[in-house]
């Protein structure tokens, strides 16, 4: 469980998160939602540590990540797996050596250790076999699985996840989608998730938070969505599935 207490931080002038709080769940896929430049992907550089909060606390399992230094929170960032939007991969590293780069800068795991640990988490998200292939000779969806294998190299307890489905499309996303669903549940870990996707949304939102202007305005779940009477949360529904609606029929054509 990660929890976030009363966080803000501004850039200058401009204040983006103002007094959030907000509890994700072990076991579960929590989402991070809301409009472009409304601070939900601060929300998550926060939570994670690339951004340094100005006041409020972020706290996994109990411990106080915002108050530690860098060497003190050394061993909390090796429980932690990132999947970044694009799946940023280094072209120059193969299929294996992308997952195994994890191990090599935080174990002191054998090179033989590590290459087991690749093919696993490779078989794990269906990639067997891929192990000497490079970025640019796999498809955009293959990219992302290799950065889910990355993401779990370590066996991370929590997950974060920047628009996964960024990019791809809607069959490829629905398998992205259920693959961390599926590895959330088998290894229960607290996944969060900052997504724009409302197919995302109401397939696999167990806990989701929206952001506004900077504030968490609604908490609920993919059932309580649709019946919120929050005019903000409802005019980022329609649109977005309006939106999704455009772009199908586009791609039907």
């Amino acid at each position: 469980m990660i929890e976030v207490k009363n966080i803000s931080k501004s850039f200058g002038e401009k204040k983006v998160l103002d007094n959030v709080s907000c509890i994700f769940e072990q076991g579960k896929i929590n989402l991070i939602i809301g409009g472009s430049g409304q601070g939900k992907t601060v929300l998550m550089k926060c939570a994670v540590g690339l951004f340094e909060v100005d006041s409020g606390q972020v706290l996994y399992d109990g411990r106080n990540f915002s108050a530690m230094n860098f060497k003190e929170r050394k061993p909390i960032r090796q429980e932690i797996g990132m999947l970044f939007q694009g799946g940023a991969l280094f072209d120059s590293l193969t299929v294996e050596q992308n997952v195994t780069f994890p191990l090599t800068m935080f174990t002191h795991m054998t090179r033989q250790e590590k290459i087991e640990r690749a093919n696993f988490c490779l078989k794990r998200v269906n990639l067997e076999n891929a192990n000497k292939l490079y970025p640019s000779e796999i498809s955009g969806g293959m990219k992302k699985r290799v950065a889910i294998a990355r993401a779990i190299s370590m066996n991370p307890k929590y997950l974060f996840c920047d628009e996964p489905n960024s990019g791809l499309d809607p069959k490829t996303s629905i398998l992205i989608d259920e693959l961390i669903t599926e590895i959330t549940e088998e290894y229960n870990i607290t996944t969060i998730m900052n997504t724009h996707d409302m197919n995302t949304v109401m397939s696999i939102g167990e806990k989701i938070i929206f952001i506004y202007k900077g504030k968490k305005i609604w908490e609920g779940n993919n059932h309580d969505i649709m019946k919120s009477d929050v005019k903000e949360l409802n005019d980022f529904v329609f649109a977005s599935r309006w939106m999704a609606a455009v772009k199908k029929q586009h791609e039907q054509q």
